[in-house]
């Protein structure tokens, strides 16, 4: 049973506190511990809040205005959600996701995404639709893998880090991956944020690519979350001019072998009906650990 504890904020309103007296706020500095300590319950599935709070250090709204919906109980964090350009819970219990679901919609913030463990996606999504929010795709099992260890096939050596020099060959394979993967391109509405992104990511060390003699993109993938623990291997595309030669297993293969560098777990999460990169997981190494869903508005 969830404890009934005094309202937490003088503010709240009836959709921020539940009928047991759980309640939601936005997180401070203050919660950094608290919201580290929870993400750390599962860390690969948590790699996205983790790797956050690695980088800026707090669990603070950010300057671009993303923050920490945190949901407490007695004085305890029992469950949060990031809420920036996506919503991302964090070991937030499906019944509590009623409340997170009306404080991100009090927001006023235009979401892209939820994505995360598939029970508290679909929840949160369920509430938001009633507010008003559609999705445009809902894809509600996604296959949550990791390997540690060295992979099962051999590494193709012809894949390393990308250097932003190669920065304008990067930024298209970046984006057909992009509109073959979500159906439109990342370039709607501003190229300059997608295009930081990509740089940012080619900077960091976080951006694997092999682009042949010819200066065409063969393969590529990122490290979209990295921390001490984990990293989440996100944005595999392989050109499709050399599809169908059994290739992708050496990249993959590479590309934990990459990760390595930065974690002991390289992990990612794969569309369900996406059987032929599937098989090529398992056959590198990669174990199922969980299920995570995407809504994509």
């Amino acid at each position: 049973m969830l404890s009934r504890v005094a309202p937490w904020l003088a503010s709240r309103s009836k959709d921020e506190t539940g009928p047991d007296g759980v309640a939601v706020r936005v997180l401070g500095a203050a919660d950094t511990p608290a919201l580290r300590a929870l993400a750390m319950e599962d860390p690969v599935a948590n790699v996205f809040i983790l790797s956050h709070l690695d980088s800026s250090g707090s669990a603070a709204p950010t300057s671009g205005g993303a923050s920490v919906f945190g949901v407490f109980d007695g004085g305890a964090l029992v469950g949060a959600c990031w809420a920036g350009a996506n919503l991302v819970p964090v070991q937030l219990d499906p019944e509590l996701t009623s409340l997170v679901a009306a404080a991100a919609h009090r927001a006023g913030r235009r979401y892209a995404s939820i994505f995360g463990p598939a029970e508290p996606v679909l929840a949160l999504h369920s509430h938001l639709e009633r507010l008003g929010h559609l999705a445009h795709e809902v894809r509600a099992e996604q296959p949550l893998l990791a390997i540690s260890g060295q992979p099962a096939v051999q590494a193709d050596p012809r894949l390393g880090f990308g250097d932003i020099k190669d920065f304008d060959s990067i930024l298209p394979a970046c984006a057909a991956m992009f509109e073959e993967e979500v159906g439109y391109s990342p370039f709607l509405g501003s190229e300059d944020f997608y295009s930081r992104r990509v740089a940012g990511l080619i900077r960091q060390g976080h951006s694997l690519v092999h682009i042949d003699t010819g200066g065409t993109v063969m393969f590529k993938a990122e490290l979209g979350a990295v921390t001490e623990q984990v990293t989440q291997v996100q944005g595999v595309w392989m050109n499709p001019a050399f599809r169908g030669r059994g290739l992708s297993a050496g990249y993959m293969a590479a590309v934990v072998v990459l990760a390595q560098q930065f974690a002991p777990v390289t992990s990612l999460y794969v569309n369900e009906y996406n059987t032929r990169a599937r098989a090529t997981y398992e056959r590198v190494g990669f174990k199922r650990l969980g299920t995570f869903a995407t809504v994509l508005y």
